[in-house]
């Protein structure tokens, strides 16, 4: 792959200065030459129903997988609800894994991150994405990890990241995802 990385990133928190949108403004700052990340905003997906897909895919449900089908990986940020993924995240994903057969998400390339302002991050979150990561065959970073912890600590007064080891994890991420991207395309990393 000669050409730059295409990444579509969306964040499972809908909340205006989520510390999940903060990291993927980080990413796209930090990210490797040749990699643009675009992020999508989910507020406007509505929740799965399948009497609605029958009819046909909402708008912002038909951008979602036009974005996830044109895109050469994905970067999810995931806050942590109840010890697990938020239904925000998880709505989306389920949109995205449809039809069955043939959904664009399929076997795409992805990585997680996540921020919290527990003392553990995002961990448990993160572990349950990767499992429906893995149901759906997409080749997910397994490191480095960005679990992010107290986050609230390690934000600015503008909302953005101003932790140096954060933001050195999320370019080391970024760096990852490309070379899985790479392999997965031609089975090489180096290409």
């Amino acid at each position: 792959m000669t050409d730059g990385l295409h990444i579509v990133a969306f964040a499972g928190s809908l909340r205006r200065n989520s510390y999940n949108r903060a990291l993927l403004r980080a990413a796209v700052t930090v990210a490797p030459p040749g990699m643009r990340i675009e992020i999508l905003d989910l507020a406007d997906i509505p929740l799965f129903n399948a009497d609605v897909e029958a009819v046909g895919d909402p708008a912002p449900v038909a951008t979602l997988k036009s974005a996830i089908a044109a895109a050469d990986g994905i970067l999810l940020a995931t806050p942590e609800y109840l010890h697990g993924v938020s239904g925000v995240l998880k709505n989306a994903l389920d949109w995205a894994s449809r039809p069955p057969r043939g959904a664009t998400i399929m076997g795409k390339p992805a990585a997680v991150l996540g921020a919290s302002t527990g003392r553990i991050g995002t961990a448990r979150a993160q572990e349950q994405l990767r499992s429906v990561l893995a149901y759906l065959d997409c080749p997910t970073v397994t490191h480095p990890e960005v679990l992010v912890a107290a986050a609230a600590e390690k934000v600015g007064p503008d909302g953005e990241f101003t932790d140096p080891a954060t933001i050195e994890r999320v370019a080391a991420l970024l760096a990852a995802l490309g070379r899985l991207i790479r392999l997965h395309a031609t089975g090489d990393a180096s290409a």
